[in-house]
C-alpha cells in the first residue's frame, strides 16, 4: 500500500497532478449542501490503521466496534450462508449478533443449520430470536420450556423477542396477539434466567412503551426505528388482497433520532440500546450513538446483507470499510449542540 510520498517525477504523482487540475469544476460544493449536524475538527485526527478500534463494554460483553449485527434470517435456502459469514464477522471483529426469527426450530430441527453458529462467534453475544405472538402461545399452553430448550439448542447467551403487531396484521395469515407483550413479558421474566433484548421491526416505539421497558429486567433494547426496512411495508407487498384500508398504518411509527429525545428526555437507568432502523449511513449511526446518553451500539442489518450472500471475502471487505469510517467519524468529529 502506499505511503502517499512519490518522487516528484513519478507518474504517479504526475497524474494526480493532472487528475486535480481536470477534476476541479466537478468537485465544487455549495453552501447548501453542507452537513449541519457535526463540527469538522482536522487539527485534532490522525488517520486510522488496520488496528485501531472503538472499545465498547455492551451487555457484558467486550466489543472491539460499537456495531451490532441486527437479527435477520433463518429457514431458507440461503440462510445457512448468511448466517455463517456473518457469525465469522462477529467472532473475528469482536462483535454481537442477533440471529433471525427461530420459530421454525420450535417444531422442527430440518433448518438447524441456519442457525447454528456458535463455534464461529468464540465468546462474542449470540441472540437467539422470537415474535412475541408465537411466544404469547407458547406461554398460554405452558409451553415456555421450549424457550429455554431453543436457547440452549444453540449455544445462544440470551434472546431477543421481536414486537410486531403492525407486521403480523399485515401478513396474510400472521398471527394474532392474544396476550399484550407486556403480559407476555411479565410472565417470561418470572420463569427464565437468560438476558433478554427487545426490539421493533421497522416502526420504532413510542414513549410510553419506552417507560415501561426502562423498567424491566432487559438486557437491552434494540430501536428497529422507522426509516428502515419496515416489515409492514414488506408484507404489504405480498398480499393481495384487503390491503388498502391498512395502507396508512405503514407510515406510522418513531424514528430513531424521534426514540433517542424520548428517551434522553426520561429519568436516566442503566438500560442499553442497540440503535437500528433508518441508520442509512455511517455518519447517520455516528450522530445517534454520540447523541443519545446511555451505552449504545448500532444495529446493522441490509447493509450487511448483499455481502453475507456473495461470500466471507466480500462481507470482510466491506467492514473493514465501515469500521475505518466510523473511526473516522469519532476522531475527526464532533456533534453540534444546538442542533
Amino acid at each position: 500500500m502506499s505511503n502517499g510520498t512519490y518522487p516528484t517525477d513519478s507518474f504517479e504523482l504526475i497524474q494526480r497532478k493532472s487528475d486535480h487540475i481536470n477534476l476541479t469544476d466537478r468537485s465544487r460544493t455549495l453552501p447548501s449542501s453542507v452537513d449541519l449536524r457535526f463540527n469538522y475538527e482536522p487539527l485534532f485526527f490522525k488517520h486510522p490503521t488496520s488496528e485501531s478500534n472503538w472499545k465498547t463494554n455492551f451487555i457484558g460483553f467486550d466489543f472491539n466496534y460499537p456495531v451490532w449485527v441486527s437479527s435477520m434470517t433463518g429457514g431458507t435456502q440461503k440462510a445457512q450462508t448468511i448466517n455463517t459469514n456473518l457469525a465469522k464477522l462477529v467472532g473475528e471483529f469482536k462483535l454481537g449478533m442477533g440471529l433471525g426469527s427461530c420459530r421454525s426450530l420450535l417444531e422442527s430441527k430440518d433448518r438447524l443449520d441456519d442457525f447454528k453458529v456458535r463455534k464461529y462467534l468464540g465468546i462474542q453475544p449470540l441472540f437467539a430470536n422470537i415474535g412475541c405472538a408465537q411466544l404469547a402461545e407458547l406461554v398460554l399452553n405452558n409451553n415456555l420450556h421450549k424457550i429455554s430448550e431453543l436457547v440452549n439448542l444453540l449455544e445462544a447467551d440470551g434472546l431477543v423477542i421481536h414486537l410486531n403487531p403492525l407486521q403480523e396484521w399485515f401478513q396474510p395469515g400472521g398471527d394474532r396477539y392474544l396476550m399484550t407483550p407486556i403480559q407476555v413479558l411479565e410472565t417470561v421474566f418470572e420463569k427464565v434466567k437468560f438476558p433478554i433484548i427487545i426490539k421493533e421491526v421497522g416502526q420504532g416505539m413510542g414513549p410510553e412503551t419506552l417507560k415501561a421497558l426502562l423498567n424491566m429486567p432487559l438486557a437491552a433494547i434494540e430501536f428497529g426505528a422507522y426509516g428502515g426496512t419496515n416489515f409492514s411495508q414488506l408484507e404489504s407487498l405480498r398480499s393481495t388482497e384487503g390491503i388498502e384500508l391498512k395502507k396508512p398504518f405503514i407510515n406510522v411509527g418513531h424514528t430513531a433520532s424521534e426514540m433517542i429525545d424520548i428517551l434522553n428526555s426520561l429519568p436516566r437507568t442503566d438500560k442499553q440500546f442497540i440503535i437500528s432502523g433508518g441508520v442509512q449511513s455511517v455518519l447517520d449511526g455516528y450522530e445517534l450513538k454520540m447523541k443519545l446518553e446511555a451505552t449504545s451500539v448500532i444495529g446493522m442489518a441490509s447493509a450487511f446483507l448483499n455481502p453475507a450472500q456473495q461470500s466471507y471475502t466480500a462481507l470482510q471487505e466491506y467492514f473493514i470499510q465501515l469500521k475505518e469510517s466510523l473511526i473516522v467519524a469519532r476522531d475527526l468529529l464532533t456533534i453540534k449542540k444546538n442542533l
